[in-house]
């Protein structure tokens, strides 16, 4: 689960992926060329930075796989458990479609989503050479955004949960994520029996834990080949936007993943 640098900028990569060659990278708030609070490589482009800053900042972490922005395909994130299918790029005058989830098994298309203590999850089917990215935070971890990936994956590509294997990136942890009444029965009702282990109490408070809760969507689906970054957004805001840690005057970090291997 290494770091790596590409000039200014710093970006993680999971042992899996890499293990399979696949292009992606958890992108640090660093090398960018966007002033505070959204120092330096944001890419929200709804957090207050002007959309100049946003295009350089995207075209600088293209760049680092040698990727044409023109094979982007984002979508406007709704903490919903929407999966789109892409069969083609997203033209970068057309507007954003809602969803949380991203799935394609066209090589010559480029996943891009933007996170800041919410869970990125990546997908990936050597097999069918599917490739996916979901966004969840709370809400999406209650409506099990994780799981319509895997299922999207099935029906719309034949994907078997045995070969896929899946990464989740950084993000807020358990120790950070206090949460309230709402939550915690939100989490009761959608993980029943397992809501006892994604749920911690601690001085008369209740934290999530939303790396375990995904791990948890995952592997009910059949997914058993998951590996958890662990590292915690709020912990580390030198190197990742948390909107939690910095009370919401903060950017957005980039996730990306490509279809097009390394080798």
């Amino acid at each position: 689960m290494p770091f790596h640098t590409f000039g200014a900028l710093r970006f993680y990569t999971l042992d899996l992926f890499d293990q399979h060659g696949i292009r992606h990278g958890f992108f640090t708030r660093q090398g960018g060329v966007s002033p505070e609070p959204w120092t330096s490589l944001n890419h929200g482009g709804t957090t207050g930075d002007v959309r100049p800053n946003v295009v350089e900042n995207r075209r600088r972490m293209f760049e680092v796989f040698d990727l044409p922005v023109e094979t982007i395909f984002d979508s406007w994130q709704v903490h919903g458990r929407e999966v789109i299918c892409a069969d083609r790029p997203r033209p970068l005058d057309s507007p954003h479609q809602k969803a949380d989830g991203i799935l394609t098994a066209d090589r010559d298309i480029t996943l891009v989503m933007r996170f800041a203590d919410c869970v990125p999850v990546l997908l990936y089917d050597p097999v069918k050479g599917v490739t996916g990215i979901v966004h969840a935070g709370w809400q999406g971890t209650v409506l099990q955004a994780a799981a319509a990936g895997v299922e999207r994956m099935q029906s719309a590509y034949g994907s078997r949960p045995a070969d896929i294997v899946a990464g989740i990136g950084p993000s807020i942890c358990v120790d950070h994520y206090q949460v309230g009444h709402e939550v915690v029965e939100g989490v009761r009702q959608s993980f029943g029996a397992d809501a006892g282990s994604v749920l911690r109490q601690a001085n008369g408070t209740t934290h999530l834990d939303l790396w375990k809760a995904n791990q948890v969507i995952l592997e009910r689906c059949g997914v058993h080949q998951v590996e958890v970054a662990g590292i915690c957004t709020a912990c580390h805001v030198e190197d990742w936007y948390s909107h939690r840690a910095e009370r919401g005057k903060t950017g957005r970090y980039g996730v990306l993943l490509s279809g097009r291997t390394l080798r």
